[in-house]
């Protein structure tokens, strides 16, 4: 088992925060708190770091992960931003809207076998500041074992991950609710309605939905 370093994220301190988001960016894993449930991320372009992830979770490898950005900019560089995107983003984050968008040729190695980044801001300020550290995507998904219930309370966080992560951010009980998820790789396509309506994206977007 190794070493966790737990903290409350409303007192970690910015050296320590600082620390952790440098470690995370270069493969450690982190348990965090978001804006809908618990979350293992790791460096987006950290290969070691994802593949603890899915070994962690026991997820299969076919299932791509989330990226978490601290803004709209973090996006630029790693996919394509369609008019149609831009409004969305710029409407709904920090918030439960997951856009998955085109890669660019530096996004690309973050597909892993998917048509496209499926990519968030999280409408949390601790992990916004914690992106903002890295200065890059986290890859994420949520803190349980594939198949099992997420995670929302801090003690059965610790319990499930004290030892088998590098970093755990206490953050009380969440209050799970699903974003979202609009595919823009081609025509708008609608995978989940969350949070946010179909016709909330359809008016912000100024395009029809499938």
């Amino acid at each position: 088992m190794s070493r966790t370093q737990i903290f409350n994220v409303s007192e970690v301190a910015e050296a320590d925060l600082q620390a952790a988001a440098q470690a995370v960016a270069q493969g450690a894993v982190a348990a965090v708190p978001t804006d809908t449930v618990y979350g293992l991320v790791s460096g987006a372009f950290c290969a070691a770091g994802i593949e603890r992830i899915y070994r962690l979770k026991n997820r299969p490898i076919y299932q791509p992960l989330q990226l978490l950005v601290a803004d709209i900019e973090q996006v630029r560089s790693i996919a394509k931003i369609s008019f149609a995107a831009e409004n969305l983003a710029r409407q709904f984050w920090p918030g439960a809207l997951t856009l998955i968008l085109p890669a660019t040729p530096q996004g690309e190695p973050l597909l892993r076998g998917a048509a496209g980044l499926g990519i968030r801001v999280p409408d949390t300020k601790f992990l916004r500041q914690f992106l903002a550290c890295i200065n890059g995507p986290l890859a994420c998904t949520s803190a349980n074992e594939h198949g099992q219930p997420v995670l929302t309370k801090e003690e059965d966080l610790v319990e499930c991950f004290n030892g088998k992560v590098d970093f755990i951010f206490k953050g009380g009980t969440l209050s799970p609710m699903a974003s979202s998820v609009l595919d823009l790789t081609q025509l708008p396509r609608l995978l989940r309605e969350g949070a946010i309506s179909r016709v909330a994206l359809e008016v912000t977007s100024g395009e029809s939905i499938l």
